[in-house]
């Protein structure tokens, strides 16, 4: 005899297939489910409340449970892992997150894995209680979606124009360190390596750079834009200098660059150029990390406090969690420049 059919069992309804069933999205789903949200259109909320009633869609205990708690956790939100500037600014946000009892977690959001919805749903469902995001920039669709919505969030090393809620530091300061520096010893031709337009820190470095050229009266400060990368570096480099190969004048005498990764790809865009480090041309980097002291030659750096960014920024977001905005902050910190063997005088022989 043919053995008996197995009982299929019913697949439980979730609630990505209850947002398909109602053409909304996850978030929305889980607020009008647990009434958290009273600003959802009367259609939307009955839309939903159908197709969950069609899917026969039941929340998990466990979530529901979630659902009015803390979970004393932060989601740190970076554009790109291998930019080592957040690499110190998570290590302060972390450990400020540690001594105030919350867990931050690290997110990647770049051009091709963007966050969107999803990392909102992270606090409607209850995963996180707020958010840390470095990674703002125009156009951005998380930024319009935290901005309609109620979840607790800054945004560090970025601005957000009318947020109140932006945790930043003297980026300006540090273009002004920079030309004194290389103004000090005699550089009169200075270009600078800026970040992509459109960034707020890039665009701040950038205008106060060109400021600060026209009162030292310098006879030339071109600015060329890359991403915040090796081959950002280079390729600004090699626009700045014209792509001289020895011999011929120098358009520049000295390069300010916006990050440590843009500066190690300039020194290497010099020398593919058959000129020297700093004998033909001086370099000063942005952001002060280990690496830079075990280049060749050590790397001359603006050090930004970049820690001390991480801690403010969690605590801002802690206090919006509980209730008190804080307004937009600027790190009290000041940069400093950690003068190496990348910088001399002009024209100065080995």
């Amino acid at each position: 005899m043919p053995e008996p059919p197995v009982p299929v069992q019913p697949v439980r309804a979730k609630l990505v297939d209850v947002a398909e069933a109602a053409g909304v999205s996850k978030a929305t789903v889980s607020k009008v489910l647990n009434g958290r949200d009273l600003s959802v259109r009367e259609e939307t909320r009955q839309r939903v409340h159908e197709a969950a009633r069609t899917l026969g869609y039941r929340p998990h205990s466990g979530a529901r449970a979630l659902a009015g708690a803390s979970t004393h956790a932060l989601a740190l939100l970076v554009p790109a892992l291998a930019n080592p500037t957040y690499v110190t600014i998570a290590r302060g946000a972390y450990q400020r997150a540690r001594e105030l009892g919350y867990l931050s977690l690290l997110a990647e959001d770049f051009d091709g894995q963007e966050a969107d919805e999803s990392f909102s749903d992270l606090v409607q469902d209850g995963r996180v209680d707020g958010l840390l995001i470095a990674s703002a920039r125009p156009g951005h669709s998380l930024v319009d979606t935290v901005r309609r919505s109620s979840i607790p969030h800054v945004f560090l090393n970025r601005s957000v124009d009318g947020s109140g809620r932006n945790v930043t530091m003297d980026v300006a300061r540090s273009s002004i360190t920079a030309l004194d520096h290389l103004h000090s010893l005699g550089h009169r031709a200075i270009g600078h390596i800026a970040g992509p337009p459109g960034i707020t820190p890039s665009d701040a470095r950038t205008e106060a750079f060109l400021l600060h050229a026209k009162q030292l009266g310098l006879h030339a400060a071109p600015v060329a834009s890359g991403d915040f990368t090796e081959d950002g570096g280079v390729s600004a480099t090699l626009q700045l200098l014209g792509m001289v190969k020895g011999g011929g004048p120098l358009p520049v005498t000295a390069l300010y660059t916006s990050s440590l990764a843009q500066a190690i790809g300039a020194m290497g865009a010099i020398r593919s150029l058959g000129l020297r480090i700093p004998e033909d041309v001086s370099v000063v980097g942005n952001d002060d990390l280990p690496v830079a002291g075990h280049l060749c030659p050590p790397l001359t750096t603006v050090a930004m406090p970049l820690y001390d960014l991480g801690t403010t920024a969690v605590d801002a977001l802690v206090a919006a969690i509980e209730g008190t905005l804080m307004g937009d902050i600027v790190v009290p910190t000041e940069p400093r420049l950690v003068s190496r063997g990348s910088t001399t005088a002009p024209g100065a022989t080995p």
